[in-house]
């Protein structure tokens, strides 16, 4: 493991709040209860700064998604004892702010764009999202503006909050109305996300075990070695939960559309252990088809039923190839008025009232990282690792589903205090430098920490679609 900076520090096994929901991920992930103490914890009260309880709850997605890296390494090894793990608050913090870390070449990443922001409305608040070009010109096509963010502000200042998401939203771009907690349980997407587990599980039929190649289980143990993993995801929770299996070997080949680039640093931050490819789903049917008879994992984030017209429904991906996890990842959860909309971490967090619990009396707030983002992704990938061991016992293929409106629920359910003063634990020790395709990288470790486990990812990433869209 990595050394602890030498600060001050509270090394322990993980208690109370944070013991109880590590736990409870971890059933409802399906592990056996008797393996939760097999994590530690170094406890940093002062990070990840927040009214809800963000560092306990980034700490247990985190924790429950080493715990099952750890199950599965030692199934993979053999059996025996499983790998001890520790959850180290200052790495989980580093990580949950990973692009705010990253450097190429000295520059420091982009942050959002100037017309995603909150902006007042006659009657309250919204907030928008244009970091991609083809979403701003949607934002502003709907607002009849151009693109100057004092026209923006005042064509919002004179219409309704609701009525701008609407007309934004029906013209595909991406706006989001502020909610207070109690307004967004009203909601009728609310509900219909209150009745979903925070990590959906499912056998799909009756394929045979899956007989795993046994690994090395000396240091670098990587309980995914030898794993194909087919990534269909963009932006930050999908390519979190793709990264993170990256790290544990993983061979993980992300597909893009060739007309629909990533942004270049977000691509940076999340791209590391992987290769990156560009196909058409439409024009190359063929060439998808050969990718996914050798894959083992396909991991989706793109709206729910968005991709059943290329034959990548749950159904159709595990007829087509039996014993296939299948992952998918939504913004605001497969069923409900709103599972076919577009959206982001910092949009669900302003429709689920998180935005009005962090703001102050006149003003909405945030949480201190795109935590549900990175959240879910560690989620997802903790899915993954558990429906792999499971398979080995009684094989099937296997569903797992995250949204991150759902996580968002799952973090407002333990409610809201005064916010803890952030605390002064440097980010030094879990960053670290590589040269890349890219330039030279300064960036974030992964948080996800095992006895014998990877330290560090085995490949920097490199260019956005320049591999070839083949397996090695």
């Amino acid at each position: 493991m990595r050394p602890a900076p030498s600060v001050c520090l509270d090394v322990r096994v993980l208690h109370s709040r944070a013991m109880t929901r590590l736990a409870s991920f971890w059933s409802g992930l399906g592990g056996e209860p008797a393996l939760v103490p097999r994590v530690s914890a170094v406890e940093r009260p002062g990070v990840l700064s927040s009214r809800l309880p963000v560092r306990e709850f980034a700490g247990a997605c985190v924790g429950v998604c080493a715990l099952a890296a750890a199950e599965l390494a030692a199934r993979r090894t053999g059996g025996g004892g499983i790998p001890a793990v520790r959850v180290d608050d200052g790495a989980v913090a580093t990580a949950f702010v990973s692009e705010r870390h990253l450097r190429t070449d000295g520059r420091a990443a982009e942050g959002f764009a100037p017309l995603s922001r909150f902006w007042r409305t006659a009657d309250g608040w919204v907030r928008t999202h244009a970091n991609y070009p083809h979403h701003r010109a949607r934002l502003l096509s709907a607002l009849g503006t151009p693109e100057d963010p004092d026209a923006v502000a005042a064509a919002l200042a004179g219409r309704s909050a609701r009525e701008v998401e609407e007309a934004v939203t029906a013209a595909g771009g991406l706006a989001v109305a502020l909610r207070t907690p109690e307004e967004w349980a009203a909601h009728e997407q609310a509900a219909a996300v209150a009745r979903l587990p925070l990590v959906e599980r499912a056998r799909l039929d009756s394929a045979p075990a899956r007989e795993f190649v046994a690994v090395d289980g000396g240091e670098g143990l990587l309980p995914a070695a030898g794993l194909r993993v087919l990534d269909l995801t963009r932006v930050i929770a999908g390519p979190v939960a793709t990264r993170t299996l990256a790290l544990l070997g993983a061979d993980v080949l992300r597909l893009d559309p060739p007309r629909l680039p990533e942004l270049p640093d977000q691509h940076a931050d999340t791209g590391f252990g992987k290769r990156s490819a560009l196909l058409d789903l439409a024009s190359d049917r063929e060439g998808f088809e050969e990718l996914l008879a050798g894959a083992d994992v396909v991991v989706t984030g793109y709206r729910p039923g968005a991709l059943d017209r290329f034959g990548l429904s749950v159904e159709a991906l595990a007829e087509r190839r039996p014993g296939v996890v299948v992952a998918q990842l939504s913004a605001w959860g497969a069923t409900g008025p709103w599972a076919g909309r577009r959206g982001f971490d910092s949009l669900v967090q302003v429709a689920t009232g998180i935005a009005r619990v962090e703001g102050g009396r006149d003003r909405p707030g945030a949480l201190p990282a795109q935590a549900l983002d990175h959240g879910t992704g560690y989620l997802l990938a903790a899915g993954v690792l558990r429906a792999l061991s499971d398979q080995a016992e009684a094989g099937g293929s296997r569903l797992v589903r995250v949204a991150l409106a759902r996580t968002a629920e799952e973090l407002t359910a333990s409610g809201s205090g005064e916010a803890v003063p952030g605390g002064e634990v440097p980010a030094t020790p879990w960053l670290a430098e590589r040269d890349s395709p890219l330039g030279r990288l300064r960036y974030a470790l992964s948080p996800v920490e095992f006895e014998g486990g990877p330290r560090d990812w085995a490949r920097p990433p490199g260019a956005w679609g320049a591999d070839a869209a083949r397996w090695l």
